[in-house]
């Protein structure tokens, strides 16, 4: 009906261009557009072209993040949990560990590593990928528990505790670069895997914000460090603060500087 409208009418560019909004576009009406001599119609029908020639690629680019996960469904084997951890290298605050299990190739545009996007694109992704998945499930480690066993051993523990209480429980896991000998299911550690694996990409994401939401809450409760600003990490502004305020609560007492500045707070 609505090409019927545009052959009839002549419609202005201002509808054509809220018709374009649209991904789905029929083919006769592309056909109807196509054949109008009109040069803004033209640039709009470029622009939407460009649009879809984008998505198709960000589509193949995020199918491309199932490669090892395809191993897995090929044996049937659907249920395959991301493991990922944020916050190993601060001097402050917890480290969080993540797990996640993905719908079957499920398609998350923007999905990458945690590292590669913007605050605002983990916080899209982060939401969509709460709403989506069949399972996740974080745990965060306090800093009194990384300064006893250490930064390894807790980030260790923590993925052990975050897959045990994962439901339903995974058939697979793949893990980002850290090896869990004591699982029993088939699992699977991968350098680099956030940028790999979509499931381990998904944990990654939902490890960063949740950190990065608690670093928030640290700058409200301890000011003067900047954690909203740094996370925890050793930027000149914190090594600063610190040397200005000493350590607080959070800071990990393991981790130089802090550890050589013992007398400090």
């Amino acid at each position: 009906m609505e090409e019927n409208v545009l052959a009839s009418s002549h419609m202005t560019i201002p509808q054509i261009a809220r018709m374009l909004e649209k991904d789905n576009v029929s083919p006769e009406l592309l056909a109807a557009l196509q054949s109008d001599d009109r040069i803004a119609v033209a640039r709009l029908l470029a622009k939407w072209r460009k649009r879809q020639e984008e998505r198709a690629r960000e589509y193949e680019r995020v199918q491309s993040l199932y490669l090892y996960e395809s191993v897995f469904y090929e044996q049937g084997l659907d249920l395959i949990a991301g493991v990922d951890e944020a916050g190993r290298g601060p001097l402050a605050g917890p480290v969080v560990v993540a797990a996640v299990i993905l719908p079957k190739r499920q398609h998350l545009p923007m999905l990458n590593d945690s590292k590669k996007l913007s605050p605002h694109q983990r916080s899209l992704l982060y939401e969509k990928i709460i709403g989506t998945a069949v399972a996740v499930n974080h745990v965060v480690i306090p800093v009194c528990q990384i300064d006893s066993m250490n930064i390894y051993q807790a980030t260790l523990q923590g993925m052990y505790r975050v897959l045990e209480n994962l439901s339903p429980k995974p058939q697979v896991a793949l893990i980002d670069a850290m090896p869990l000998r004591k699982i029993v299911l088939p699992h699977m550690s991968i350098i680099n895997g956030d940028a790999l694996s979509a499931s381990i990409a998904a944990a990654s994401i939902v490890a960063k914000v949740v950190r990065d939401r608690y670093m928030d809450e640290m700058d409200v409760l301890y000011p003067g460090y900047g954690f909203a600003k740094h996370k925890g990490y050793a930027t000149p502004e914190h090594l600063a603060a610190l040397r200005r305020l000493g350590p607080c609560p959070i800071h990990r007492r393991s981790f130089e500087p802090i550890k050589s500045w013992g007398g400090l707070g």
